[in-house]
């Protein structure tokens, strides 16, 4: 690493550089995009988000935000109306006196499991001309490690640097996280480059970890890895709960005291998903095998996410006799987490279409979905009384905080069979034993 450059364990620390308002770039108004764009005009900076999706731009210039994100349409007002925040159409004119140009683009998962930087180099090579001497170009979106100094050599500039700056956002919570963070990581060959895109959060004062560019990069990998490993143990634990009569709920409330592994993770669930440990995993998994390293602990946590799918249809055949072929089941949730509208690598959904292959007739209620949602295998209504109604068992997928509120004595009046298979321990067994149900869980004892 270059001289002046501090490394992470010498530099962790509180809030720094000095607070300025910057003219900063948001290129792309996706899920990550859009709420870092918001968030920094809300720290007083001016901001221009662009994109290529001229309807869309049209939408958010409006205040109309389409993102399911509690906060996030209210920061986008409120910046409009401060006249902090402007969205415009493509990058290159929008860049033109940039400070610094986040890239914020698609990063999806190509072939071999690696990540498709398509996108993020066609931007870099739409703006390389157009960047202001001195800009910063930030990579926001999950890159492998190695992106930054691949992007060096295509912009071809030495008067602009090159900063990782990986984001930390849960869906359902994206405003709150990026407000509240737990650390901010800037990754640069360049310490100047790196101490102006953290002092951008100086008003945030979190501990700021500033390294070289790999570091940073591997950070997001290396945490999102670790969160998937750990959904993976706990999923295990469960499976061994049951065959040896355990409860998992209290094995977690015990190992969730312990400061050393801490209480979030150790839900047991059908799975892990969602648009980032699904393909953050596949990649460092692609990545290790680039450089000959053997990841046996990252496969072994794939391969475990996979079978939990087909462990929570297991419960439901076993739930309804030992067949599917015919059987009507109503299905509670179907987004990958309560509180978002996001289908993508959704547990709940796989476990639908894994128990839709089986020959089950699917009726299926998720709050933050509508009647319109096309190639599902299953028929999405509009209650959750409608998606019990007839069925031989009600299977909860998804934990929406109002599926612990539902009347189940007229759940149980509408089911055909009075059985709940709880994929996400959501549910109280002892109110659903009160309403003539039988409850099963996961790692738990059925109740009822």
């Amino acid at each position: 690493m270059p001289k002046g450059v501090a490394t992470a364990r010498s530099c962790a620390r509180r809030g720094v550089g000095t607070v300025f308002a910057r003219r900063i770039v948001v290129v792309g108004t996706g899920y990550v995009g859009l709420t870092t764009g918001a968030c920094l005009a809300s720290l007083g900076h001016r901001v221009v988000c662009s994109d290529v999706n001229a309807e869309k731009v049209a939408q958010l210039s409006r205040g109309e935000v389409r993102i399911h994100e509690p906060g996030l349409a209210e920061l986008v007002q409120e910046g409009i109306a401060a006249g902090r925040l402007e969205f415009v159409l493509g990058s290159a004119g929008a860049v033109a006196d940039a400070e610094v140009v986040f890239l914020c683009v698609p990063t999806p998962m190509g072939s071999g499991g690696g990540a498709d930087l398509a996108v993020v180099e066609s931007v870099a090579r739409e703006v390389r001309e157009v960047l202001p001497a001195g800009c910063v170009l930030v990579t926001k979106s999950t890159v492998p490690v190695g992106t930054s100094a691949r992007l060096r050599e295509l912009v071809g500039r030495p008067d602009v640097a090159v900063v990782s700056n990986p984001e930390f956002l849960r869906e359902g919570s994206a405003v709150h996280d990026f407000l509240n963070p737990d650390r901010i990581v800037v990754g640069s060959d360049s310490q100047d480059a790196a101490e102006r895109v953290a002092a951008l959060y100086a008003r945030l004062g979190a501990p700021t970890v500033l390294t070289d560019a790999a570091s940073a990069e591997m950070v997001k990998y290396a945490a999102n890895c670790f969160l998937a490993t750990k959904l993976s143990y706990v999923n295990a634990i469960a499976e061994l709960c049951e065959r040896l009569g355990a409860d998992i709920t209290d094995v977690t409330e015990g190992m969730g005291y312990d400061r050393r592994i801490g209480q979030a993770f150790l839900q047991p669930g059908p799975g892990w998903g969602g648009s980032c440990l699904p393909k953050d995993t596949a990649a460092l998994l692609q990545v290790a095998e680039a450089v000959e390293f053997d990841f046996p602990l990252l496969q072994a946590t794939i391969s475990a996410n996979a079978r939990q799918r087909e462990r929570m249809v297991a419960k439901v055949v076993d739930a309804c006799g030992g067949s599917l072929d015919g059987v009507r089941l109503g299905l509670l949730g179907l987004t990958f987490k309560a509180g978002t509208d996001d289908l993508r690598d959704s547990p709940a959904l796989e476990v639908a279409r894994l128990l839709a292959a089986r020959g089950a007739e699917l009726v299926a209620f998720d709050p933050g979905l509508r009647g319109d949602e096309p190639g599902l295998p299953l028929t999405l209504v509009d209650d959750p009384y409608q998606a019990a109604k007839g069925a031989a068992a009600l299977v909860l997928l998804t934990e929406w905080q109002e599926f612990r509120t539902l009347d189940w004595a007229r759940v149980a009046q509408e089911l055909e069979a009075p059985v709940v298979v709880d994929t996400r321990n959501h549910l109280d067994p002892d109110a659903l034993r009160r309403a003539g149900l039988s409850w099963r869980g996961v790692g738990r004892t059925p109740v009822g």
